[in-house]
């Protein structure tokens, strides 16, 4: 994913009033104690492996603890509705996968939170995409192929998923629909459960994160076919993405974004976007990431605000047509 390139302005000294200079003077003490990087999703997931990258940078970078605090459940609405009651003080900050987060107030009757209101975007940790890959025994060798071999099979073919609602599910709803796709989703428990399905052959088809698919496609298990991402994965040398592949319309980026409780301070905000993206450029977590198939990008928090409106809208729509909602 790319976004401008914008220099990060740091807080103007010389204000003249004391409210202004007690602000900066709380911007330069921070953090005094240790924060809680709030994760809604379950440990050893994509979010959760960014977020601990970072938080232990961000440790060492400010010399007090940021230690992360799973809150699974409900597609991510629990833990991320307890961030959004925290107190706006920048002790508490939320890691999310931006597709679930933007997606779900549209997919559930009722969310704990609302995601333009409730919330302050802070910076990007890092962007993934998910990953179309099939099971060795399908014929199809590129997208073109297996477009053209559901076509002629329809209902035969099916792909798993790590659940309703996650951004495996969604990018596939997104191939299914763009293309007028006679496809069957089969939900699993996770992005794990999802990848074992598809290797063993129970879905031909599978949409999962690109630190799940990449071993599999190594050891020659799953075939990926297409990133669904702006870029190509660099652990995946040769698979196109989906626009390459002559299928704009599925393109679809996946962000580990991070948020903190509306209200907090702006000073607070900023500083925590210089680190953050501090805290990902020393080449050594430039190459861990890599290998997991994530990249780093440099956003303000306004830049990153905007992006996440238009996602809000893009999954709107799409949930529409695919007719999903859970009560």
């Amino acid at each position: 994913m790319k976004f401008p390139r914008r220099t990060f302005l740091h807080l103007a000294a010389g204000t003249a009033t004391l409210p202004g200079l007690s602000s900066i003077a709380g911007a330069q003490a921070y953090p005094v104690r240790p924060v809680r990087v709030l994760v809604p999703l379950a440990p050893g997931g994509q979010t959760d492996v960014v977020a601990r990258i970072i938080a232990q940078r961000l440790s060492d970078r400010l010399g007090k603890q940021f230690y992360v605090e799973n809150v699974p459940g409900a597609g991510g609405n629990i833990g991320t509705g307890r961030a959004a009651q925290a107190t706006p003080d920048g002790y508490t900050i939320l890691f999310v996968d931006h597709i679930a987060f933007t997606a779900n107030p549209t997919l559930y009757n009722k969310v704990p939170y609302d995601p333009v209101a409730d919330f302050d975007a802070v910076a990007i940790g890092a962007t993934t995409m998910q990953v179309l890959a099939v099971h060795p025994s399908v014929p199809a060798q590129t997208v073109q192929e297996l477009v053209a071999l559901i076509r002629g099979n329809p209902g035969k073919y099916t792909y798993s998923s790590a659940g309703v609602g996650t951004g495996a599910h969604l990018t596939g709803e997104l191939f299914r629909t763009s293309l007028m796709l006679d496809l069957v989703h089969v939900p699993y428990g996770g992005g794990g459960p999802a990848i074992a399905a598809a290797v063993a052959g129970h879905t031909p088809l599978s949409f999962g994160s690109a630190a799940a698919t990449i071993p599999q496609h190594q050891e020659g298990k799953l075939r990926a076919l297409a990133v669904g991402g702006k870029n190509q994965v660099k652990a995946l040398p040769g698979v196109p993405t989906f626009r390459e592949a002559g299928y704009s319309e599925v393109e679809c980026d996946g962000v580990v974004g991070v948020l903190a409780p509306a209200k907090t301070p702006r000073d607070i905000i900023t500083l925590l976007n210089r680190e953050i993206t501090a805290a990902v450029a020393p080449p050594e977590v430039q190459e861990r990431l890599a290998g997991l198939g994530f990249e780093t990008t440099t956003v303000t928090p306004d830049e990153f605000a905007r992006f996440l409106k238009a996602e809000i809208a893009k999954w709107a729509g799409v949930l529409r047509v695919a007719g999903i909602k859970i009560d």
